[in-house]
């Protein structure tokens, strides 16, 4: 995986990346590149910078610098030597290239009539590794069932960037897929359908239509797709039994989550937030919450290089929220009894 993500680097900068120990290189994350500026990675949680042979430095000074050529050939190659094509991702600040590596890009900002309408003058590229971790559910999946309805709960999955959420939300659409439940209760429960709206092709990394990732036997993706479109897009065509989206946030996402729930489909879908506090300090996230759309939260963080997986329940959640009367900021240890555990699982699949 990473060799092939490799090759869309010019020639010069993958040569010293390729010198990276196998150690590190088996854990990256990220890939900061900028022009004439040190060439900086992040691995298990850690930032070092590059050097020419490959070694890694916490000393800027000593870093490969990568130059305005191998920015400009980096940023033809990862739009296909078309930017007008990448507009639309242009416009966004990033590309999403096979293998469902997202890239995020930094330069001048064109305005129009007061909105962002494309970037120019690129010259920081974020390379994020998108990596699968099979398997990596199977301590959180247990804590989400819903027993009587035989399936999921309303799941949110919750963390700040880099933590693990797309790695775990694609490994949950797996799992249910293919049926592999890890409770003792849930023993005879077939498999759900799945319908996933890869809004940034980071789930299942589709080519031509077909996921490079596993997301199990029974799932169906909308690539390159708006959350809140493909949302009403499958439950009138592809009769899912469970939808999964990445990073929420706007209010025409709740209105769709809510068509779903209206329509018995579950969804788990993830959002970019701290804890439980920064959840209820966002008003989209929080209206959910007070509905009690969300049967289960699952907050993740980072713990010595590995992500550790916390599971409140609907209850919890809002009792968290309750017991601020004097409005403190409240965190993921206010609510009682979180069910907790670790997985080796890391961030790099998404933000």
């Amino acid at each position: 995986m990473l060799h092939k993500l490799l090759e869309w680097l010019p020639p010069a900068l993958r040569s010293v990346l390729e010198r990276l120990p196998p150690q590190i290189a088996d854990r990256l994350e990220e890939i900061r590149i900028r022009e004439g500026r040190p060439l900086e990675i992040g691995y298990a949680g850690l930032s070092v910078f590059v050097r020419p042979d490959g070694a890694c430095s916490e000393n800027y000074r000593d870093a490969y610098v990568p130059d305005r050529e191998q920015c400009r050939t980096l940023l033809e190659r990862i739009t296909r030597h078309s930017l007008y094509a990448a507009e639309e991702e242009l416009r966004r600040g990033y590309v999403t290239i096979p293998g469902g590596h997202r890239i995020g890009l930094a330069g001048q900002v064109v305005l129009e009539d007061g909105r962002v309408k494309r970037l120019r003058d690129v010259a920081a590229f974020n390379v994020r590794v998108a990596r699968a971790q099979q398997g990596c559910s199977s301590q959180v999946l247990p804590s989400l069932l819903d027993v009587a309805g035989r399936t999921i709960r309303h799941t949110l999955i919750v963390s700040p960037p880099q933590q693990g959420k797309t790695t775990l939300l694609r490994d949950l659409v797996r799992a249910i897929g293919a049926g592999d439940w890890r409770h003792p209760s849930a023993a005879g429960w077939r498999g759900r359908k799945v319908g996933v709206v890869d809004e940034r092709s980071e789930i299942a990394a589709c080519e031509r239509g077909v996921p490079t990732f596993d997301v199990g036997p029974r799932c169906d993706v909308l690539d390159a797709c708006p959350k809140a479109e493909g949302i009403m897009m499958l439950i009138r065509s592809m009769s899912p039994e469970v939808i999964a989206v990445d990073e929420i946030g706007r209010a025409e996402d709740a209105r769709a989550i809510r068509e779903a729930l209206h329509a018995g489909v579950r969804v788990i879908a993830t959002a970019h937030a701290s804890d439980l506090a920064d959840v209820f300090a966002r008003p989209v996230l929080a209206q959910l919450a007070r509905e009690g759309v969300f049967g289960a939260y699952v907050l993740l963080s980072r713990e010595g290089g590995r992500t550790a997986h916390r599971v409140f329940t609907r209850e919890q959640a809002l009792a968290a929220a309750a017991r601020q009367p004097d409005g403190r900021p409240f965190a993921a240890r206010d609510a009682p009894r979180a069910s907790r555990t670790r997985s080796p699982s890391g961030g790099g699949s998404g933000p």
